[in-house]
């Protein structure tokens, strides 16, 4: 196996280089490396912090709200979130069913009773 390179001139200047198929494989394999080294370091440098267990994300993706998705991943009722966020149930149920969104010390409450950022409610 050769690892020569041919150059072909055009003008006396560099045009074109034939490289052998297990040298340009290496070549490839070190260039795809560094394309995923450089996205790695570019999803650490953009990395929001939120994370979401597959459950959730899940729950979401098949139309439930982030609230239901998270509470129901804590294992929690209605009324244990609504008791634990100092809201009724009634009104957490509507936040929950998309007939109101609740304010931003709201989400805050709730947020904080599952253990999550007020972000991660926001879809």
């Amino acid at each position: 196996m050769s690892n020569h390179v041919q150059v072909i001139e055009q003008d006396g200047k560099p045009a074109f280089y034939v490289v052998p198929a297990a040298l340009w494989e290496r070549m490839r394999e070190a260039a795809e490396d560094a394309e995923d080294i450089a996205d790695l370091e570019r999803f650490e440098r953009e990395d929001d912090g939120v994370r979401y267990p597959a459950a959730v994300a899940m729950a979401m993706a098949d139309g439930a709200s982030p609230l239901r998705a998270w509470r129901e991943h804590r294992g929690m009722t209605l009324q244990a979130l609504a008791n634990a966020a100092g809201l009724s149930r009634a009104y957490v149920s509507q936040i929950e069913g998309g007939k109101r969104t609740g304010s931003a010390a709201t989400l805050a409450k709730l947020a904080q009773a599952l253990g999550v950022s007020v972000v991660a409610l926001i879809r």
